[in-house]
């Protein structure tokens, strides 16, 4: 789950963290109000889920409160890279002398959170490990230590922070670990944190990614989701308890269980075909809960063919099957399915597929190779219906 920079910005406040004191604005007016309370120059960001603001048009300077007024009007309602922009921070323009990057991120090769910075500020840290690695120092976390102040000295030290900055530096880099730690995140990031003119640092821009597993324990976080910038269908996979990605093939994919799920994936990649999307429904196959998946699958209008693979261990096939019959009454299916059921009572569950005249298939490789046949065919009727 992601933040808005005013929202991430916020919580590095409550941990110490120096940020500018803006504020959120929902029309032009309020931008006018809020720039008119900062005094002096402004900046007007545009606040959507995404990279590219400033690119975009999406970040502004204003001189005024009259000239954030007409900017923010320029900037709501604005389309930055698909999302619509219903917000913009006002925040007070600082006197930037130089940007720093400092980031920590769940490292899961290690199984540890890595703290990086880089004295190359204000621009996307994969850029800069492409193009000037030696720029980038890490630390990886013992999380039985935590962030001791020699760990994080010797950070400042190697990106050739001045030594007069060495304590905030090491301050602003233990607090931005401890929301990290208590937050769940698997991404906290400051770009740039920047050195002002007045020779302290500032964190001008902040970004946040919670882990979703976790969400659970911070239901204040959970109510900060910014619905309106997911995908329609994860959310609808969300409310009835599916884990669902959309992809960008053409075969939908209904499995039960992820390990199942990404292994299904494999195969029909290894036939020649492209999954639309990762769905696990989880154990047992309730009606309405295929009904509800399937859904989600066919409002891709990418999808041309529909593989359910189904392990019956603690549900029975028979049930899973009956299970899949009553989802297909409730459902308009206008694209070819194929059903492997493997496990308890599989036979019998194949039985009820083959009277619902269903495709089935014994093996995963068989069922695969069924599925990309068809949608390999279903693709040909479409370019033919085109032509």
């Amino acid at each position: 789950m992601n933040l808005h920079e005013y929202q991430s910005k916020r919580i590095f406040g409550q941990h110490g963290i120096p940020v500018p004191s803006g504020e959120v604005a929902g029309s032009a007016e309020e931008a006018y109000q809020a720039a008119r309370a900062l005094g002096g120059t402004s900046v007007i960001k545009a606040q959507v889920l995404t990279g590219g603001r400033g690119k975009a048009g999406g970040v502004k300077v204003a001189k005024t409160p009259g000239e954030a007024e007409a900017l923010a009007a320029q900037i709501l309602g604005m389309n930055i890279r698909g999302l619509t922009v219903k917000q913009v921070l006002v925040d007070p323009a600082a006197d930037i002398r130089h940007e720093i990057y400092l980031g920590v991120v769940l490292d899961r090769a290690s199984e540890r959170l890595v703290m990086i910075a880089s004295a190359a500020g204000g621009m996307d840290i994969e850029e800069v490990a492409r193009t000037a690695p030696e720029k980038i120092q890490r630390i990886v976390i013992d999380p039985a230590l935590g962030l001791p102040d020699f760990q994080a000295r010797a950070l400042a030290f190697g990106i050739g922070i001045d030594r007069g900055l060495r304590r905030e530096f090491t301050h602003i880099a233990r607090a931005l670990y401890h929301v990290a730690m208590t937050h769940d995140v698997t991404l906290a990031e400051i770009n740039p944190l920047a050195i002002v003119g007045d020779g302290k640092l500032l964190a001008l821009d902040g970004k946040i990614v919670l882990d979703d597993n976790a969400l659970f324990r911070h239901p204040e976080l959970a109510a900060l989701r910014d619905q309106s910038a997911e995908d329609k269908s994860e959310l609808e996979a969300r409310k009835h308890g599916l884990s669902y990605v959309k992809l960008d093939g053409k075969i939908g994919c209904m499995v039960n269980g992820a390990g199942l799920a990404m292994a299904t994936m494999d195969v029909i990649h290894y036939f020649g075909g492209s999954p639309a999307n990762f769905l696990d429904i989880g154990g047992g196959a309730q009606a309405d809960k295929v009904a509800a998946a399937l859904r989600i699958i066919l409002s891709d209008a990418n999808v041309n063919a529909v593989l359910f693979n189904i392990f019956g261990g603690i549900t029975r096939c028979d049930e899973v099957a009956k299970g899949i019959v009553a989802a297909l009454g409730q459902v308009n299916t206008p694209v070819p399915m194929v059903v492997r059921l493997v496990g308890t009572n599989e036979a019998e569950g194949r039985a009820i597929l083959a009277n619902a005249q269903m495709e089935t298939a014994k093996t995963l490789s068989e069922a695969a190779q069924k599925a990309v046949e068809l949608s390999e065919r279903g693709s040909q009727n479409r370019r033919e219906k085109r032509n």
